[in-house]
């Protein structure tokens, strides 16, 4: 039986990590909140976008009446050879399985796509890091302003790929508080590649959060557009039912609500386009269309980084969650084992004396 101070140690050891635990839940509760605040508040600017597009795919012809092709970039189908994967994931650990599932599901989708050439776009520390074992970094090469604005104008050179799959973009630290910049400029670098043809799709998978227990994991396309306010999602996992039940503690003991609500402007937003009247716009459909479809496709992007972080935070709040009732069950034991020992080691004094007593 191990020794008594031994064992008090432990039980120490295991209060301050219990401590550290709880801590990490409410930090992570409190994060929580704030990320489904702003996803909430972007809501009805993605739904007012996508309602504008959907008016004007009924104003304007989207593909040309005589060949059939679409008059947008964007929609335009093509053979997939090459394809673009954006993986979401999280900069920290100490959250379950968040970053590992993200990196099962992406490795899944990668064997799916096998024959075919695949860039990878990692958002997030631990998806860069499991990737980089795994996949060559394509070689970017460092251009002055000058140099780039000029790329920018000539025809870019097709540079030889180290292997079919291969690590062309990083993005790290964006995730701390993620920026509509930062999504716009990763569309514009997609859009850009799938517009010169050097992509035929593209695809990102992360978590998607609509509240803590109504999660799923989902690879989605975002190019090309099929359907305007439709996902095409290629490949979803569920929270399993123990997964929800751990999620769904969590949340009521750290005081979270457990179903996200509604903006009050995201009911006005949604009913644009949807009644039976002409609208007036200022610049001519077209123009507007093709104007507002690159928009769409970072909205897109947006949506993804700030669902992934919400999710980060619950899984993190249900992971420490768990290890703090763990530490209790733990200190529980010890406690139970300690009582024993010191038990026992009275019993044994008793027993000496006794013996010796009775020897005399």
């Amino acid at each position: 039986m191990a020794n008594i101070l031994d064992i008090r140690r432990r039980i120490r050891s295991v209060i301050n990590t219990r401590q550290i635990t709880k801590a990490m839940k409410v930090v992570s509760a409190a994060k929580l909140r704030r990320a489904q605040e702003r996803a909430l508040a972007a809501r009805p600017y993605a739904q007012m976008l996508t309602n504008v597009l959907k008016s004007l795919v009924g104003r304007t012809e989207i593909y040309d009446p005589e060949t059939g092709e679409p008059k947008h970039p964007l929609l335009a189908q093509r053979e997939e050879k090459n394809i673009l994967l954006i993986v979401v994931t999280g900069d920290k650990g100490l959250a379950g399985g968040f970053n590992a599932n993200i990196n099962k599901a992406a490795t899944r989708f990668l064997e799916s796509k096998a024959g075919k050439n695949v860039d990878i776009e990692a958002v997030g520390r631990k998806g860069r890091d499991f990737l980089r074992r795994r996949y060559p970094t394509a070689a970017v090469q460092t251009l002055s302003l000058a140099e780039a604005e000029e790329s920018l104008e000539a025809e870019p050179e097709a540079a030889p790929r180290a292997a079919a799959i291969e690590i062309t973009g990083e993005h790290i630290g964006i995730l701390g508080k993620v920026e509509f910049a930062q999504a716009r400029r990763l569309a514009e670098s997609v859009i850009a590649r799938y517009q010169r043809e050097e992509i035929d799709a593209a695809y990102v998978v992360f978590n998607e959060f609509k509240s803590v227990i109504a999660q799923r994991l989902i690879v989605e396309q975002i190019l090309p557009i099929e359907v305007i306010g439709e996902q095409v999602v290629r490949l979803a996992e569920e929270l399993t039912e123990e997964e929800k039940k751990r999620a769904k503690e969590a949340a009521i003991s750290a005081g979270v609500g457990m179903r996200a609500g509604e903006h009050p402007d995201e009911a006005a937003a949604a009913k644009f386009g949807t009644a039976q009247v002409d609208y007036i716009y200022e610049q001519a459909p077209e123009e507007l269309f093709r104007a507002l479809l690159p928009k769409y496709v970072a909205i897109q992007i947006f949506r993804s980084l700030m669902e992934s972080v919400a999710a980060e935070h619950a899984a993190r709040m249900t992971a420490m969650d768990s290890a703090t009732n763990n530490a209790t069950d733990m200190i529980d034991s010890l406690t139970l084992a300690m009582n024993r020992a010191r038990q026992a080691k009275i019993t044994k004094e008793i027993i000496e004396i006794v013996s010796g007593a009775a020897a005399m």
